[in-house]
């Protein structure tokens, strides 16, 4: 039998699916209509490609620089909304945050396109729209955190009910301990270790042009490093509350107080719910994500989202930490 409530709940994933079709057409019919509305001032080829000079060193005729980035964004909403697998989730947080920036820099990309060849007589002529580059990844990053907070705000849930609780003595010392590990991030980080070695060796030796050795350099250091660090956690519970250490050297680490926990229970989430591996933001909070199945999740105190991390035998720990909470409160 179907409640009020179940109906209630289908009507508004019906009208949210509606809402992002009519969003994901609004796009793609101003990508193409801003050219077209302009369409007399501009010339038969427009200049698309800038490689950092003023002048352009590509074009695209009139009709695929109109039609070629709403392309994009249909195969990015195509390969980013649907549902690929029946196991994935119907509703996934982190879809619109992901969505919305890319649209904003879809949209200001073709118009600062359209306006770099405005009443240009040949797409030659055209200069490098810096400015409209400047603002439009500025939008995007405003877009994407007003997303993510909108996100957030409207998946917040009333604190969840009481989870497991193990039973204590008032002297009774208890400790938990549970390690997962990723190996295919791990491996990410060693590879780009190594490009980044490489990449130090020949600024050493002179073995090209530093201006070319320094992006690979310094990109292939930071992912390695931040990939590494997001690679493997340990979770700890002890005495003084929750413990959650990054990377080979359990570090950085975020730590809990019993009494700054409101409340802890053990959760199944996929990696489609948060948006992907290792330290994730989405509208259910924090997670670290490493594997899918089991997390351990608590709700700090004070706060409307959670922080989930995938590990092992997470029943366990959240009851422990129940159990200490109880012991700790007047």
């Amino acid at each position: 039998m179907t409640t009020g409530e179940d109906a209630g709940r289908d009507g508004g994933r019906t009208a949210a699916r509606w809402a992002g079709v009519g969003c994901t057409a609004a796009v793609a019919a101003l990508i193409v209509v801003v050219p077209w509305l302009l369409r007399n001032r501009l010339p038969d080829r427009l200049a698309t490609h800038w490689s950092g000079g003023a002048a352009p060193d590509g074009s695209m005729p009139f009709r695929a620089a109109s039609l070629f980035p709403a392309a994009i964004w249909l195969l990015v909403v195509l390969a980013v909304g649907l549902r690929w697998r029946r196991s994935w989730p119907t509703r996934r947080t982190w879809v619109p945050t992901a969505l919305a920036p890319t649209a904003t820099i879809l949209v200001g990309a073709q118009i600062s396109v359209v306006l770099a060849n405005l009443d240009r007589t040949h797409w030659h002529d055209a200069r490098q729209p810096t400015a409209g580059i400047a603002v439009t990844l500025v939008l995007a990053a405003l877009t994407g955190v007003v997303t993510w907070r909108l996100t957030v705000r409207s998946a917040a849930t009333a604190p969840p009910a009481p989870g497991p609780e193990l039973p204590l003595a008032d002297d009774e010392q208890v400790v938990w301990f549970s390690r997962v590990s990723n190996p295919w991030l791990q491996l990410l980080a060693a590879l780009t270790g190594l490009l980044t070695v490489g990449a130090a060796v020949a600024l050493a030796l002179g073995l090209a042009a530093p201006a070319a050795l320094w992006p690979m350099f310094l990109g292939g250091a930071v992912v390695s490093v931040a990939t590494a660090l997001c690679s493997s956690v340990r979770a700890k519970v002890s005495e003084t509350g929750l413990d959650v250490a990054f990377g080979p050297f359990g570090r950085p680490t975020r730590r809990w107080a019993p009494a700054a926990i409101e409340s802890a229970r053990a959760e199944q989430r996929l990696p489609s719910q948060v948006g992907g591996w290792g330290y994730r933001l989405s509208g259910l909070g924090t997670t670290v994500m490493l594997r899918a199945g089991d997390c351990l999740v608590i709700r700090p105190r004070g706060r409307r989202t959670d922080f989930a991390v995938s590990v092992d035998d997470a029943e366990r720990g959240a009851a422990l930490l129940n159990a200490l909470r109880a012991r700790q409160r007047p």
